[in-house]
């Protein structure tokens, strides 16, 4: 199944700079989901491995400080399959890192500040082992915060 077209530009922008981190794996740009646990590993792993990434906006307010002003949190979760032979959790922490050295000054292309009042770029709020899709897997939940104009 294809992705649908995501009509927002800012979450389009977001999962676009997602994509170009290396070994970042499976990338959607919102949460997938399956009933069952082989769907759900077609979803999210990808040459053998689980890493997989989703993006959800969990936030959103306006203000009308010099005109309307949209500031936006999002949400990125992301797994990797738990290998402790290869020290998986170390691989995992350089790629959050990764992730976010790739979106440290960055507008988005233009469309949106990356740096709030509520800090710049992308911040790890939790990181754990989890079960998903049947998998032990490590799991990260990062956000980022934008803001962008929105006058016509």
């Amino acid at each position: 199944m294809t992705e649908p077209t995501i009509n927002d530009p800012v979450r389009s922008a977001i999962v676009a700079k997602l994509k170009t981190v290396a070994n970042i794996g499976v990338v959607h740009g919102y949460e997938r989901y399956a009933a069952n646990q082989a769907d759900m590993q077609a979803l999210y792993v990808q040459g053998g491995l689980m890493c997989g990434w989703f993006v959800r906006r969990i936030y959103i307010k306006e203000s009308r400080e010099g005109g309307t002003k949209e500031i936006t949190r999002w949400q990125i979760r992301g797994y990797r399959g738990f290998q402790d032979a290869t020290a998986s959790e170390l691989a995992f922490d350089d790629l959050i890192d990764a992730i976010r050295a790739a979106f440290r000054g960055s507008n988005l292309g233009g469309l949106a500040l990356t740096a709030t009042d509520d800090g710049a770029g992308i911040q790890l709020e939790q990181s754990g082992p989890v079960m998903f899709g049947g998998i032990l897997a490590h799991a990260a939940t990062l956000t980022l915060t934008t803001e962008r104009f929105i006058d016509a």
